[in-house]
């Protein structure tokens, strides 16, 4: 593994994080530093893999989800940033979104992250490949848990009842 890029990359995560989550008293920030770490290791450990066997079952389930992951992930934060009435950064949003991917499901820039993990993860399935992608799935699960108790704050009843009316990560279903 490229120890210097992971060193780089950790510091730009932890910077990131900092600033964009826990200064601002956002704390679901701290595991989804981890969900971000997990995602640079997957990609340090299979960067060279990433076109070896480009036919293979395994890089065209990666490419699927590599391409879903896109497709959800940029329609969440479009749909976030016109719609949210964010203060400051996008993630400050003011009004409850309710309409687009996020009238499907809560979470849909978090499952963007869990399908880039398991994609980059699907490239070489190796043990330490499966404990960053586990790692992954579990950092974005207490990142949802924690920043629905923040939205329950922030919004109270209006955020319970959405969650009554959608799924947390995949539609109709978890």
């Amino acid at each position: 593994m490229n120890i210097p890029a992971l060193i780089t990359g950790s510091i730009v995560i932890i910077v990131f994080s900092w600033f964009y989550s826990v200064k601002g008293k956002r704390y679901h920030g701290i595991p989804r530093l981890f969900a971000f770490e997990s995602i640079l290791i997957l990609v340090l450990l299979n960067i060279t893999h990433w076109f070896s066997t480009p036919f293979s079952w395994n890089q065209i389930i990666s490419l699927i989800l590599l391409a879903l992951s896109a497709w959800v992930g940029i329609a969440g934060y479009v749909t976030l940033y016109r719609k949210g009435k964010a203060e400051g950064d996008f993630e400050n949003t003011t009004v409850l979104v309710r309409s687009g991917v996020y009238g499907i499901i809560r979470h849909p820039l978090y499952l963007s992250l869990l399908l880039i993990g398991t994609s980059i993860m699907m490239i070489k399935l190796t043990l330490p490949s499966i404990i960053a992608g586990l790692a992954n799935l579990i950092a974005l699960g207490v990142t949802a848990y924690i920043e629905e108790k923040e939205m329950v704050e922030k919004f109270g009843q209006q955020y319970r009842d959405y969650m009554k009316e959608t799924k947390m990560f995949i539609p109709f279903i978890l």
